[in-house]
């Protein structure tokens, strides 16, 4: 079922092209062929700013579930064996501190549509009944509809499609490493959950490589769109955490292990 066959939907993607080939057509003189890839860049930088109000409630949030953890982990233990009674307090505690287990979700949830929009500007050849110049674009002989996986499968990989997604992915994982270092969750005394068990801990660190997996199954902007929002989190991460430092908290011994 697509989607974008609905009237409204339709109008907004034909408009989400206008509005990308027009930044498209501005940048020409400057980029050339690579105008669209450097329109999609500057769009990324504007949705990350838009969202930086989003990505301060998002620290604020992290660090209220830090300062909670222990009250939490207290009421898990006081009432295990009363689930209904567990969900009951533990609603009732983030209400007293006005927040809720969702807080910090939005920026995600945000840029949703954004990814599901460029994805479709670069797959379909035709755009509200007309041709999808969009597709002529490339990133320094890339072509920016084409996804590594369908240039590997398809036969139509060449050079300039390894080395560009080369690069990008690169910057991805790089970025991921010094995530995973500096924002790993630790196992925590006294907390015997599933969710601190360093299977668990593993298995949240290397979740932050999944970016890099699903941008080689994506169009080259889309794949683009996610490089600069991986670069841009990482960097706006460190300086809120920075800002808003989580409360330190006991480290169990297997914290080294998990490491």
């Amino acid at each position: 079922m697509d989607i974008f066959a609905f009237p409204s939907l339709a109008t907004l993607l034909d408009a989400a092209y206008g509005a990308l080939t027009g930044l498209s057509d501005l940048l020409t003189p400057l980029a050339g062929a690579s105008a669209a890839a450097l329109a999609v860049m500057l769009v990324t930088l504007l949705v990350r700013a838009l969202l930086i109000p989003v990505g301060i409630s998002q620290a604020k949030a992290e660090q209220t579930r830090t300062r909670l953890a222990p009250k939490l982990r207290e009421l898990q233990r006081r009432h295990k064996k009363n689930p209904e009674r567990l969900q009951k307090e533990t609603m009732a505690l983030y209400r007293a501190e006005n927040t809720s287990p969702f807080a910090g979700m939005l920026p995600v949830l945000a840029q949703a549509p954004v990814v599901g929009i460029l994805y479709t500007l670069f797959l379909r050849p035709e755009i509200a009944g007309h041709a999808n110049e969009l597709l002529a674009h490339d990133l320094f002989g890339a072509p920016l509809g084409t996804s590594l996986i369908a240039a590997l499968f398809g036969g139509t990989a060449t050079a300039a499609t390894f080395l560009v997604f080369g690069v990008l992915l690169a910057v991805m994982i790089a970025a991921a490493e010094v995530t995973r270092r500096m924002f790993r969750p630790t196992p925590v005394d006294a907390d015997d959950s599933p969710l601190n068990s360093p299977v668990m801990l593993r298995v949240v660190s290397a979740m932050h490589y999944m970016t890099a997996v699903f941008a080689a199954f994506v169009p080259l902007a889309a794949a683009l769109y996610l490089t600069v929002t991986v670069v841009w989190t990482l960097v706006q991460r460190i300086i809120l955490r920075r800002r808003f430092p989580l409360p330190a908290q006991g480290v169990s011994r297997a914290a080294v292990s998990a490491r």
